[in-house]
């Protein structure tokens, strides 16, 4: 399997974080890719390749232009103040507030594009996300060249981040932006499985009103678990989309054998579907041992996830997302890649 992966990800590195009431240093960091990548290339998995740049356009076709403009801008905007530690929102508009107006201050701004605080921009976050978006559109193409799979070792991850909107480590969408590059290039289907622990409130929003795309996610209890407010089991698609959302909200301590019932349930439905590619947004916060995540997952369960997803008989794009548990990272995430390639 093909393995897409750009070490500029590293440019992008946030010292701190508010988690749990306490200042932390950031869970999300650039070992995650680096150790992702050493088992990649430990268990021989493939070649491993360098992303080809693809432009600005594949971001507008999913993000807005203002969003993007925001981001690319947002660190020159906060050291032009005298400020040199990391750019973090600290107020947001919530509904008895004005969001119809975009603050011109860069403070009002990065409220106003983001859904809290765990995205705070560096010095090199705006390259290190457009690369990794980069990254997924190279192992799309890959998949539109007519490859079974590829993986797209993307870093930041993306699927928290909407049309305009940033939030949990996500900045752009990297799933979405391939999902969408692929419907362009003539793909009529696409399915998104979302399996990391927590809902890819993001891709979801960006799809919710099209019959095009089908999004399906297994994921924590919102009413428990972050997000909070996307993610419950009757958010079903809108319009011309209705139908073509599924969530599958599990509690906390999940195993595998209820994991696995969900998961049945979500290939059944990507199976009717019926599509022409799959995207998998690759998540392995669902281990047993993560630091922020409560389901109960081990080191084999991630070979049966990859087993399951290949008995859909589609070709498959991973996309990888969240994981925290940094000493098993490498195993669970290519676990699911061999998993697959077993299967």
């Amino acid at each position: 399997m093909l393995t897409v992966y750009s070490p500029r990800h590293a440019l992008h590195q946030v010292k701190l974080e508010l988690v749990f009431g306490e200042v932390v240093p950031c869970y999300e960091k650039p070992e995650r890719a680096d150790l992702v990548l050493q088992r990649v290339r430990i268990v021989g998995l493939g070649d491993v390749v360098a992303p080809r740049p693809f432009g600005r356009e594949p971001l507008l076709r999913v993000h807005r232009a203002d969003y993007v403009d925001f981001l690319a801008g947002a660190w020159a905007e906060w050291t032009a103040l005298g400020r040199s530690h990391d750019a973090m929102p600290f107020a947001w508009p919530v509904p008895a507030l004005r969001f119809d107006v975009v603050p011109r201050h860069i403070d009002g701004r990065l409220g106003h594009y983001s859904m809290d605080a765990a995205v705070a921009i560096t010095a090199g976050t705006w390259a290190a996300a457009a690369d990794a978006v980069d990254v997924a559109l190279t192992a799309a193409q890959a998949l539109h060249a007519g490859a079974k799979a590829a993986f797209a070792l993307c870093r930041p991850p993306g699927h928290h981040a909407g049309a305009a909107l940033m939030g949990g480590y996500c900045y752009l969408n990297n799933a979405a932006v391939a999902v969408q590059w692929l419907r362009d290039q003539g793909a009529a289907r696409l399915a998104v499985l979302d399996v990391d622990y927590h809902h890819g409130n993001g891709t979801q929003q960006i799809f919710y009103e099209r019959s095009d795309v089908l999004f399906v996610s297994l994921h924590g209890d919102p009413a428990v678990e972050y997000p909070y407010f996307s993610g419950y089991a009757d958010e079903a698609g809108r319009g011309a989309g209705e139908g073509f959302n599924l969530n599958l909200p599990l509690p906390h301590g999940t195993a595998w054998d209820g994991y696995a019932a969900a998961l049945d349930r979500a290939c059944d439905r990507i199976a009717a579907f019926a599509p022409d590619r799959l995207v998998v947004s690759l998540g392995v916060d669902t281990f047993e041992n993560d630091p922020i995540s409560r389901f109960r997952l081990t080191h084999d369960d991630y070979l049966r996830i990859g087993r399951r997803i290949a008995a859909l008989g589609r070709p498959a794009l991973f996309v990888f997302e969240g994981g925290y548990a940094v000493d098993a990272i490498g195993v669970n995430a290519v676990n699911v890649l061999q998993g697959f390639e077993g299967g």
